[in-house]
């Protein structure tokens, strides 16, 4: 078994800062072709999540298993590591197909992070995918000097790493499909979900549209039912917001804070950016949870951003949400929806749902 590494330092680096914004140009997308005998280790599902993390995690242990593979996309040239939360049966009777969350961290992060989501999520059965996308990942923390963190930050968010990170996130679906795991995967039930520039890229493979000199480019894939976009900042480049979106036609929900603010070299984006984004959006049902206070890291595995307990709160309570947003776009169950807004309205600084 290959122990988690829990190095602080790490974690830390790793969950920093969520995102940039997005700038695209038109170029050629060549399928995704892959190594499908990548190396991939088992690691434990007993030890527990991230101490903020989800709100059962003291009351039971985790009950899936985690795999990390080693991809490599050959057509591309590109190592997409990932880490696959595999739900274990409850028993011999329970052998029904998973939904899964395919997950796109931030800029910044990596296939480890969001940890405490992912732990909440496999426990009630929810497999979880999270690629980790190099070259706009934790490597620019410490891929030079500290002083060109800033210069490393507006690479990675250029159009080339855009577009690498939805087709990473294609590819990711095309290696588990053909893998030991494709039968326990229930294809209509496959929501893409994001933190930040993560949540960019969820919304691109969602149906989200940009054009560039005069050409859309087009990166939707057909897989995912719907979009869960958290803190997705403004995209680079765009002045009309409704011209992106409209043509993201999934059902969706955009989780944010008050103090959910974005502080980059060329980018200034307040949670004012998120209700945009959601307005924006064409799909139903759709949903925009603003929480009172919080952070832009909030979301991430980092503990004390926001303050401690109103971190804790709001991972805690956006477990639920999305746990209750799946039921409500697979199962059209409204009741976990209007079950959770009525517990949480004191944390709430805006809720539409419609």
């Amino acid at each position: 078994m290959k122990p988690i590494n829990r190095d602080r330092r790490e974690l830390f680096e790793r969950a920093l800062l969520g995102a940039a914004g997005l700038a695209l140009l038109p170029q050629d997308l060549p399928a995704a072709q892959g190594d499908r005998s990548a190396d991939a280790a088992v690691l434990r599902s007993d030890e527990p999540a991230h101490a903020q993390g989800p709100p059962t995690q003291n009351e039971r242990r985790p009950h899936y298993e985690l795999f990390e593979f080693a991809w490599q996309d050959s057509a591309r040239k590109r190592a997409v590591p990932a880490r696959f939360y595999r739900p274990l049966a409850r028993d011999r009777a329970d052998g029904a197909a998973r939904p899964l969350v395919l997950f796109s961290h931030g800029l910044g992060g990596s296939r480890s992070g969001y940890r405490y989501l992912s732990d909440y999520l496999a426990t009630e059965g929810i497999a979880c995918l999270h690629p980790q996308h190099i070259g706009s990942d934790r490597s620019i923390w410490s891929a030079g000097s500290p002083f060109t963190v800033g210069s490393r930050l507006l690479a990675a968010s250029q159009d080339a790493e855009a577009i690498a990170r939805v087709q990473d996130l294609r590819f990711c679906l095309d290696q588990l499909f053909a893998s030991e795991f494709a039968d326990q995967i229930d294809r209509q039930r496959i929501v893409v979900a994001g933190h930040s520039y993560g949540a960019n890229s969820a919304l691109l493979m969602g149906g989200a549209r940009v054009v560039r000199n005069g050409i859309g480019v087009d990166l939707r894939d057909a897989r995912p039912k719907a979009v869960i976009a958290m803190s997705a900042p403004p995209f680079y480049g765009e002045a009309s917001w409704t011209s992106i979106l409209s043509s993201m036609k999934l059902p969706s929900l955009h989780i944010t804070c008050s103090e959910d603010v974005i502080r980059i070299p060329g980018l200034l984006s307040g949670a004012d950016d998120r209700v945009a984004i959601f307005e924006a959006t064409a799909g139903l049902p759709k949903c925009l949870t603003m929480f009172e206070g919080g952070s832009h890291s909030v979301f991430t595995d980092r503990e004390a951003s926001g303050g401690f307990e109103t971190n804790r709160r709001i991972k805690r309570a956006s477990c639920l949400l999305i746990a209750a947003f799946l039921r409500l776009t697979f199962d059209q169950d409204p009741a976990g929806m209007r079950r959770w807004q009525s517990q949480h309205d004191d944390m709430l600084r805006q809720f539409i749902w419609s």
